[in-house]
């Protein structure tokens, strides 16, 4: 078998043993359709970083790199202090919410059917995201997503940590207890952190999705299993 680093991804091969699902939101179940960026046009504005400057180009590559980071760590990393982080955190959090709320978050095209096709199966399904409680249930109240899933969770429910770090799919794991073994877990993401923190949490399956930040290689580099379309194929590729 092929190293994960160079691995020629199937789309359609069928892995058995999978129990439980954490799917990340924007980019794989959620569509960002250039949300988060503009969300952080109004943090990088509430800092005083002028539009169309070498510091403000820079930051939005650094927050396209690190899509799937818990934003409040994104804004530590971009703000040097952590008054200036909370400060870009809140008026993200603030514009984000109010994108969800003009109506402009919709779900990813066969989302929310193939939730439903995966829980249908017997399979435990979890929501993950990298943004605070409080825009993740926005996005959740938009959607009508309340009722959706077992469990949803936000860096906070994981001990502040985000991806990469593989905190909220081993808290997924201990707070469903619908697996008996993190080879049974499947995490899926459209960014090379949300494959890096199923990789490190020891998930059987891992699979990049290709609907929002990342691509191919990006996915083959952070150790992803599979790479599909999108994640109304995965059904498909867990034999459902």
């Amino acid at each position: 078998m092929n190293s994960p680093n160079s691995r020629t991804f199937p789309d359609t091969s069928t892995v058995q043993g999978i129990r439980l699902v954490v799917l990340d939101m924007a980019g794989t179940t959620v569509a960002d359709d250039g949300l988060v960026e503009r969300a952080f046009a109004a943090a990088a504005d509430e800092l005083g970083v002028d539009p169309g400057s070498p510091e403000r180009a820079g930051q939005l590559a650094y927050v396209r790199a690190t899509m799937g980071e818990s934003k409040i760590s994104v804004f530590r990393h971009l703000f040097g202090t952590e008054e200036r982080a909370r400060r870009a955190n809140s008026a993200f959090e603030a514009a984000y919410g109010a994108l969800v709320d003009a109506g402009l978050s919709a779900p990813i095209p066969g989302a929310r059917k193939a939730v439903e096709a995966l829980r249908a199966g017997g399979l435990t399904v979890v929501l993950t995201t990298g943004f605070a409680r409080v825009t993740q249930d926005a996005i959740l109240d938009a959607l009508g997503w309340r009722d959706l899933v077992a469990l949803t969770l936000c860096p906070a429910d994981a001990g502040g940590r985000g991806r990469p770090f593989p905190d909220m799919v081993l808290q997924a794991f201990l707070r469903t207890g619908a697996a008996d073994d993190v080879r049974q877990i499947a995490v899926v993401g459209d960014t090379s952190y949300d494959v890096l923190s199923g990789v490190r949490a020891g998930a059987g399956l891992v699979a990049g999705v290709r609907t929002g930040a990342h691509g191919d290689a990006e996915f083959a580099a952070a150790g992803a299993t599979h790479v599909l379309d999108s994640v109304a194929g995965l059904p498909v590729l867990l034999g459902l």
